[in-house]
């Protein structure tokens, strides 16, 4: 199927690397999801290339480039782009359901586009050259599907989850990002796949994941996943969920109202996005007699073992499991300054924000009938107070520090330096203007005599 498509508008330099292609007797088109974002009206990111040029030939053409890896990419460098510039080649026997283990080169477009996810990634487009009109390759009816908003399988679709499990959950985000559809053979061929889901690394899931997790509304995405049988192959933990009931606002289960919360939190923020999803993933196993006693601090290590089967890096894991812990505080109108500062003093002062936008969410995900949550803001207006009153909330606010400590007292380090230090700091909680040099140096040899 070949049409013209004259909107197509591809940067001068994408242009110029086709055209020395061409000119040197060679095919070159503008192929994958360059391609799909460019119909959508979407400035795609990223513009690969694909030829029947061989990589020695491409760097004939190219000297100043560099042959990445053997699936016969070659990155060029072209005025403010890098370019991947790639042979047409076949794939065959993929034993771990991601590498092929044999790839041939081909001089075929046709079956370069055959070896594709799906057909709105499975077009090809020539921009316009020594007077030839621009020209839109698309064998696999991927302009019709985009026009359609439907996600379909290049192929054969079991053949295509074979080679690539991770597939399946491209559809997923495809569909969710887009707004698309998934074609209905395309998820049943999905539904029969899903136990090669197994077999992803916990790289790729996270990849995945957080492209699912800046959707509008993740939400869409995970009942997807469950209904296709994808979610309880890697991510049993939520499947799971859809078996607990809760009594909130609105009558739901932990998975509805653990999605309904990820939904609630900023697109923008991954931290709060996985806290909001994981929050709650504590439940089902705390769940007795209508109560989930204790399920911040069990949600807190599933969370944890979770993250770290998707490899999410050590400092996000720590921060969302953070959050989970403490995502169940309850704040009361008579506590005291001291309260307060305790309180800022557990979660962290850098923390506050976080967690009161899970709270809040937290809340909307309950169903909760106002957005206005007058604890909550009373509670922040009470720890507005005690940073203007400049209290200390960590041991690095006191006015001294372990070495003054071991200068004035005369011993050397040891733990009883931090020992007199943790007991003036909760002196200073309790009474914050005996935060100054003097009255603390003096405490300091009150505690140690």
């Amino acid at each position: 199927m070949t049409a013209l498509v004259p909107q197509i508008q591809v940067p001068a330099d994408v242009e110029r690397v086709v055209a020395r292609l061409v000119a040197s007797g060679h095919e070159a088109y503008v192929v994958g999801g360059s391609v799909r974002d460019a119909l959508r009206g979407v400035d795609p990111h990223d513009w690969d290339i694909a030829t029947n040029a061989t990589p020695a030939a491409i760097q004939k053409v190219f000297r100043q480039s560099l042959y990445v890896n053997r699936f016969g990419t070659v990155v060029v460098r072209q005025g403010d782009h890098e370019i991947e510039v790639t042979t047409y080649r076949v794939e065959a026997d993929y034993a771990d359901h991601r590498h092929p283990t044999s790839v041939a080169f081909t001089d075929s477009l046709h079956e370069d586009l055959s070896r594709r996810d799906f057909t709105m990634n499975a077009m090809a487009w020539r921009p316009p050259t020594d007077g030839k009109p621009g020209e839109l390759v698309d064998p696999f009816g991927g302009q019709r599907d985009l026009d359609a908003r439907i996600v379909r399988a290049v192929g054969e679709p079991r053949e295509r989850f074979k080679e690539d499990a991770l597939r399946m959950l491209r559809a997923v985000r495809f569909a969710t990002l887009l707004g698309f559809t998934i074609d209905p053979r395309t998820a049943e061929a999905i539904r029969e796949s899903a136990p090669l889901a197994k077999t992803l690394s916990g790289e790729r899931i996270q990849q995945e994941m957080v492209k699912i997790l800046s959707a509008p509304k993740p939400s869409v995405a995970f009942r997807m996943l469950s209904d296709l049988g994808l979610l309880a192959v890697f991510f049993p933990e939520l499947e799971i969920a859809k078996t607990i009931p809760q009594d909130k606002a609105i009558a739901q289960d932990v998975f509805e109202h653990s999605i309904a919360t990820a939904d609630a939190t900023p697109p923008d923020d991954l931290v709060l996005r996985l806290a909001g999803l994981l929050h709650d993933i504590g439940k089902p196993e705390t769940f007795a007699d209508g109560h989930f006693h204790q399920h911040e601090f069990v949600g807190e290590a599933k969370a944890r073992d979770i993250l770290r089967r998707w490899r999410f890096d050590k400092e996000t894991i720590t921060q969302v499991t953070h959050l989970i812990r403490n995502h169940m505080f309850w704040y009361q109108t008579d506590w005291t300054g001291s309260a307060v500062r305790r309180f800022v003093r557990k979660v962290g002062l850098e923390n506050i924000p976080a967690l009161f936008a899970l709270r809040k969410a937290d809340n909307i995900g309950s169903g909760a009938r106002s957005p206005r949550m007058y604890a909550l803001e009373s509670l922040w207006e009470r720890v507005q107070e005690e940073i203007r009153a400049a209290s200390a909330f960590s041991l690095k606010d006191l006015a001294i520090d372990g070495n003054d400590v071991m200068k004035e007292l005369g011993i050397p380090p040891s733990p009883r330096v931090g020992r007199i230090l943790n007991e003036l700091f909760e002196r200073v909680t309790d009474d914050p203007p005996l935060n100054t040099r003097e009255q603390l140096l003096k405490l300091a040899r009150e505690v140690a005599a």
